[in-house]
């Protein structure tokens, strides 16, 4: 059985985790463009906003707001989410994240 990437990308779409971040306010420019979607979610920008309502504490980095389609700005996006995730659980809950680690690579 093939799968086009079209699919995939509809069936990543419906995932329960994407539906999640949809209530938080719409993606992509509105017209249900499932690419459009795709790009806000891996920019980090959509993401990082997101973090910020569920802690809204200052930081001290910014977040690229225009990526266009910058691998590097991408990666620097999800490097500053993944440690305001980080961060996030070591105040408020006091977990010992040293084991915690995660791998970006883009191929």
């Amino acid at each position: 059985m093939d799968v086009t990437v079209s699919e995939l990308l509809e069936l990543f779409l419906q995932s329960p985790l994407v539906t999640w971040v949809k209530t938080f306010g719409a993606l992509g420019s509105g017209d249900g463009d499932n690419l459009g979607i795709y790009m806000d979610l891996v920019d980090g920008v959509v993401l990082n906003n997101i973090m910020l309502q569920i802690d809204p504490r200052p930081t001290n980095q910014c977040v690229n707001k225009h990526v266009n389609n910058d691998t590097y700005l991408r990666v620097q996006n999800l490097t500053i989410l993944v440690r305001n995730i980080k961060t996030y659980y070591q105040v408020e809950y006091n977990f010992l994240t040293e084991n915690f680690r995660v791998h970006w690579s883009l191929g």
